[in-house]
Formats: C-alpha cells, structure tokens, sequence
C-alpha cells in the first residue's frame, strides 16, 4: 500500500505539476459567484467546475483537483461524472474531508478543525467513487498571544490522526497547516509562528506513524500580514520561505503543495517561482495548491455566461501554465503579456 501512495504522492506533481483547489464550500463558493452577480444553484456552481475540469490540455500543468463532496457526485452538461472528466485526462481526483475549522472552546479567537468521527466510512465511500487523495486544514490566526500551545497541539493531532486514517484507506494525505495571513503581524513574526506550527505537525505525523513519503504538505508561505506596514520582497518571502521549510519538513516527504492564503494571483506565481529559483537545497518538489490564485481570472472572463466558458478556459489554462512554469523556476513576467 506504502508503494501505492508513494506513487500516487508524486504522480500529482511530476513535470511541474500542481494541484487545483476546486473545494470550496456551498457557502464559500455563492460569495465568489455572488460578487459577480451570479445566482449560486446546483447548475451554475456545477457549470462553474465543468468550465476548469473540461479546460483543454489542462492536465499539461494540473496533475490533481480537490473536490468536495456536491462535486464529486455531479454530472457534467453532458452526462459525464465530473470525477470522469478528469480522469480521462489523466488528472488525479482528490476530496475535502474536514467539517471546517470551528470555535476552539476557551480559546478566544482560535479554531479547530473537525470531523474525524465517521471519517474511515467516509474516505471508503470517495475512494470508491473515484478520489485518491484527499485534503484536511487547520487554521492559525496570529494576534497578540496568539497562536496559544493549546490551539497549535490540538489541530496537530487533528491533522496527524486525520492522515494516518487516510493511508489506512489507502488514500494519499494533503496535510495543510495554515498560518492565515490576515493581521499587521511582521514577515519575522509570521516565519516564527510557521516554524511553531510546522514542528508540532511533523512531531504528530511521526508518532501517529504516518509514512511521510506516502502524503503531500500544503503550508503557506512565509509572508507579513496583510495590514503589515512593511510589506516584505519577493526575494524576502522566497529566502525566508525556503529557511524555514528546511528546518521543520523532513526531505523524505515528496512535495510542498503551497496554498495561496488570498495572495494575488501575480505575487503567488512570482512567490512561488522565486523560491524555485533560490540556490539552496531542496529536496522536496515545490509547487502549488491554490484555490482563488488559480481561478480568479477566468472566474471574472466567464461571468456565469455561456458564451463566455472559452474566455474563461484560456484564462485558467493560462494562469496554470504560469504557476507550472514557477514550479520549475521557470516564470518570466513576459507571460502576462504575451497572454494578453
């Protein structure tokens, strides 16, 4: 099974591939449409994900698409199970499977992530119709004292017994500690509080005996709050990204998947391409997961018409061959004006 996963872990990221995070909620994905003025219903968040999944030669630079669970079961405009449309084109299927992050009791300001109870019949049932991997997220706010211990160790245990289950089922583990960028907190501050959160995971996936090699990383990167009155370089975030992944993931996992943590979809392709380009160590493939980052523009193009699912196809395929050239190192600028 160990094999299985391994292969599986890597395959999504072979060649510069990434990952689209197409799971936003019910709730979460009507305010996207809704500040478009389009009407959120079944058909249109479902015309919505046909748009990304059937996107031509998409599978060139995405090698796997998060789901949640109304995705995963719909059907495309033209009777094809949405899960089909991407497998035909040789993209793995992946699934959300937390409950959402939820008020931590006697903690003020901090949250924590649930739904372990029933997650074995769960995974069961997405393996069967489809999924190999699968993704859980934890969220950590920084303010004045916080993140507390208390709050950091009970999401670590969240995400380690979170993904042990999932290699039991035989499903890959994207484990994804979030340290959310929202605040005036310092580009130091932030690496300071992601070392934290980094250490106490892998610390958990270690005595929960979780085969590292068998799981993907999806970490922000390291970067100031985005009320911080110093915002800090690229060539900041890059160096101060990569010192502290070298630290705290050990090299036997195969791939970092960052997270984009409502960057501009510019800055997290220069973000991204700059720490591939950094002359240091890297013994992990590095490249993305992003959700907005990936999708914002054609979102914009297609406007909940029709007529315009082809804008919107050449967008999305645009912005993934950018970030797949950042995952090589291999962005230049001039994409965005040669798209144009």
């Amino acid at each position: 099974m160990s094999t299985q996963l391994d292969a599986t872990a890597s395959a999504i990221v072979a060649g510069g591939k990434g990952i689209l995070a197409a799971d936003e909620t019910v709730s979460t994905i009507t305010k996207r449409l809704a500040a478009h003025a389009i009407e959120s219903t079944e058909d249109s968040r479902r015309a919505y994900r046909e748009l990304l999944f059937s996107t031509p030669d998409i599978a060139a630079f995405i090698g796997g698409v998060i789901m949640q669970d109304e995705t995963i079961r719909q059907k495309s405009s033209t009777g094809t199970a949405l899960i089909a449309l991407l497998k035909e084109r040789g993209i793995t299927p992946g699934i959300k499977v937390d409950a959402g992050a939820k008020p931590l009791a006697g903690a003020p300001g901090e949250r924590i992530t649930e739904g372990l109870d029933g997650l074995r019949d769960r995974l069961d049932e997405y393996r069967q119709l489809g999924a190999r991997f699968a993704k859980w997220r934890a969220v950590f706010a920084i303010a004045d004292g916080l993140p507390t211990a208390r709050c950091v160790l009970a999401n670590a245990e969240a995400l380690a017994r979170y993904a042990a289950i999932c290699q039991e089922r035989g499903i890959v583990p994207i484990v994804e500690p979030e340290v959310l960028m929202d605040g005036t907190h310092t580009l130091e501050r932030c690496e300071e509080v992601t070392s934290y959160v980094l250490q106490t995971v892998f610390d958990a996936l270690f005595e929960h005996r979780v085969v590292l090699e068998g799981m993907l990383l999806k970490p922000n990167m390291v970067i100031a709050g985005d009320h911080c009155a110093t915002q800090a370089s690229v060539q900041d975030v890059a160096t101060a990204t990569l010192r502290t992944l070298a630290r705290h993931v050990p090299p036997a996992v195969p791939a970092i998947v960052f997270l984009s943590g409502g960057q501009d979809h510019v800055r997290a392709t220069e973000h991204l391409n700059a720490i591939n380009q950094l002359d240091a160590p890297k013994p992990w493939k590095l490249s993305f997961s992003y959700g907005r980052a990936l999708q914002d523009e054609a979102l914009e193009l297609w406007h909940g018409q029709s007529s315009n699912v082809i804008a919107g196809q050449r967008a999305f395929r645009h912005r993934a061959e950018c970030d797949s050239a950042a995952a090589l190192g291999r962005y230049r600028s001039a994409m965005e004006r040669e798209a144009a």
